[in-house]
């Protein structure tokens, strides 16, 4: 079935987008036409995407501050007998409710370049600077550090991390690595190993060597026994021991995606910041890494 989305926001869209997006997801037979309709400040502008929105008629979500064109969508949706959703409003008086007061909406505020998006920014710096082992002795500035062979996500569930404002640098684990004693000393930040079940990763692998013209008998890197899978068993059996050995917590993202990846880290580091959880922090920190959703 084609459901057309009509996702109309007065900023760049990226919040009505999202959250339109995870909802369809739940629908399998669903498969959904987006319209993104961004920086509609002026009745005008809304007239015209309404012209569309009959032309095509659908379910209309939006982020609107605006009164008065909220008011004027919601009347045009009713004449077209369209659901018309505003993402926001239960949380919002949710929120006005349990603190008492109302807020001040401002358009585009989530956008502003406060002390949160300097963050951001020097998050991917960092990322982007330490990433695949580079400059391994600046790593105790990190939030997070990754660990694991190669091809376990670490780069992009860093650059996920760093999106979050989160400084995050990563170092894959490579056979008589001379960097292992630095490594070692490594004191501050959350580690987490990475591992991936061996057949998957072989799998990884040779689509990898595919994609670089390599065939398995190339030498060099990414080449030779990179995708054998005896190698590779030796590769993860050492890694998962280096883990207990440093009592590293461990993630398998065989059947992970870097969002889900991402945020088992992100909950890892809220313990580790919150030393008052105790055993049930603990117990939940154990169980992040081994249990699918």
């Amino acid at each position: 079935m084609r459901l057309h989305l009509h996702l109309i926001s007065d900023s760049t869209g990226e919040t009505v987008t999202t959250v339109a997006r995870a909802a369809v997801s739940q629908f399998e037979d669903v498969v959904p036409v987006e319209h993104v309709w961004f920086f509609v400040r002026t009745t005008n502008q809304l007239e015209k995407v309404m012209g569309i929105v009959e032309a095509l008629p659908g379910l209309v979500i939006y982020t609107l501050v605006s009164p008065e064109l909220r008011y004027h969508l919601h009347e045009r949706c009713r004449a077209l007998n369209l659901p018309c959703v505003p993402v926001l409003d239960s949380v919002m008086n949710s929120l006005t409710q349990l603190l008492g007061s109302a807020g001040r909406p401002q358009i585009g505020k989530q956008h502003m370049m406060d002390a949160g998006y300097f963050s951001r920014i020097e998050a991917m710096d960092f990322a982007m600077r330490h990433d695949d082992g580079q400059f391994v002795g600046e790593l105790d500035k990190a939030d997070v550090v990754l660990v694991g062979v190669s091809r376990t996500s670490k780069t992009p569930t860093c650059v996920y991390l760093a999106n979050r404002g989160l400084k995050a640098g990563n170092i894959p684990l490579v056979p008589d690595m001379p960097q292992m004693a630095q490594i070692e000393k490594i004191s501050g930040p959350l580690v987490v190993g990475l591992t991936i079940n061996p057949d998957a990763l072989v799998q990884i692998r040779e689509s990898r060597q595919q994609m670089l013209g390599l065939s398995p008998t190339d030498a060099g890197r990414f080449g030779g026994d990179y995708a054998d899978l005896d190698r590779v068993r030796d590769e993860l059996l050492v890694a998962r021991r280096l883990f207990a050995r440093m009592g590293w917590p461990e993630i398998d993202v065989t059947r992970r995606s870097v969002e889900e990846t991402a945020a088992a880290i992100l909950q890892m580091l809220q313990v580790q910041r919150n030393p008052e959880l105790g055993a049930l922090g603990a117990n939940l920190m154990s169980s992040l890494g081994t249990e699918q959703s």
